[in-house]
């Protein structure tokens, strides 16, 4: 969740002839995305299917607006039988035409996703899943009155729902993915090598399977905060979408333990060595790291802790400023009126 200005700067800081950019914890691709715009190539990494998916779109080549909203409309035409998630949250979440044709897509692209141009679509349906209505009571997502990052939980939507006299948009499905192709794929960067996978970089075989001959030189990242575990359930509706039950789940398991501290960083411990024993002599290591306001802590002491005993030679730890400053990850996911945590920017070097 760091902006897109940090990744660019390091990158733009330590660039260096035959540059390979890897983040172990791609989330919604920001550094895969900056290494795209600089024409670097990049990798990503990420236990979430939602944050895979999200960063798969941002890395497709070659297609337009036009061969995204041809796909949809293919798909839409489907005469497929699909099931619908029943209740009072999808009754008053979306319209009956809006929810049938989101479940058309989601049949077909949980299927199929393979093509640049169905990556590309799913991106742009998950990211207007939900989100604000407009004054005039239209809007540019799908949903009823929502906030934009994260999916609201279905009691308290509905609840709030009939408190306000909201109801769900009379949006046109297509409409909304031929004015998001336009505005995200009009102008695409120049072709970059890339992959994203979906797995655990805790796992020695899977990030050397994701690396294979290739040697990171350059790894940016933002491991999850401790106390952070909740992701998938404050995207539960994205997860739905990707093939995900049609509640919240919380059993989702996530890349890092959060059970204690100290397992916290002898997970964060393995990524660190994995990613060493994979990357090019020399790799630079850059990472954002910071804390929540119910998991009180000093970010440098993870920091310290976590690169011990690995290959790595921590340089410099600067002060990154606040979760505020960017509306990074301790504001987004954990909606306190405590004031965030100062985040911490580390820079290490492989021996």
């Amino acid at each position: 969740m760091f902006p897109l200005e940090f990744p660019l700067a390091v990158i733009c800081r330590s660039a260096r002839a035959r540059e390979l950019v890897l983040d172990p914890f791609c989330g919604r691709g920001t550094t895969n995305f900056a290494a795209r715009l600089l024409g670097i190539p990049t990798f990503g990494i990420d236990s979430s299917p939602i944050a895979v998916a999200a960063t798969s779109a941002k890395l497709v080549n070659s297609i337009t607006p036009a061969e995204i909203v041809s796909e949809a409309r293919s798909i839409l035409k489907l005469k497929t039988q699909v099931d619908y998630p029943r209740g009072a949250f999808w009754r008053m979440a979306y319209r009956p035409l809006v929810l049938r044709d989101l479940c058309t897509l989601r049949n077909e692209l949980t299927q199929n996703c393979r093509s640049d141009v169905r990556k590309a679509l799913r991106g742009i349906v998950i990211g207007a899943l939900h989100g604000p209505l407009r004054n005039d009571g239209g809007s540019s997502y799908f949903s009823n009155q929502s906030p934009r990052t994260f999916a609201p939980k279905p009691q308290y939507a509905v609840r709030f729902w009939r408190e306000k006299g909201f109801r769900a948009p009379d949006v046109s499905v297509l409409e909304v993915i031929s004015q998001r192709a336009q505005w995200y794929y009009d102008r695409l960067p120049s072709k970059v090598r890339h992959r994203v996978r979906c797995g655990d970089a805790r796992s020695r075989s899977f990030v050397r399977t994701v690396c294979g001959d290739d040697k990171p030189t350059l790894i940016i990242t933002s491991p999850p905060y401790y106390g952070l575990r909740t992701y998938v359930a404050d995207q539960w509706l994205r997860n739905w979408f990707l093939g995900g039950l049609a509640h919240v789940d919380y059993s989702y398991g996530v890349q890092l333990t959060h059970r204690g501290l100290d397992p916290f960083i002898a997970d964060l411990r393995k990524v660190w060595r994995n990613i060493a024993e994979v990357s090019a002599n020399r790799a630079r290591l850059v990472f954002r790291f910071g804390a929540i306001n119910d998991r009180r802590l000093d970010p440098r002491d993870v920091i310290y802790q976590s690169l011990k005993d690995t290959p790595w030679r921590l340089r410099t730890i600067v002060d990154a400023g606040t979760a505020r400053q960017g509306k990074r990850q301790s504001e987004t996911f954990v909606r306190s009126p405590e004031a965030p945590i100062v985040e911490f920017d580390a820079w290490a070097c492989r021996e």
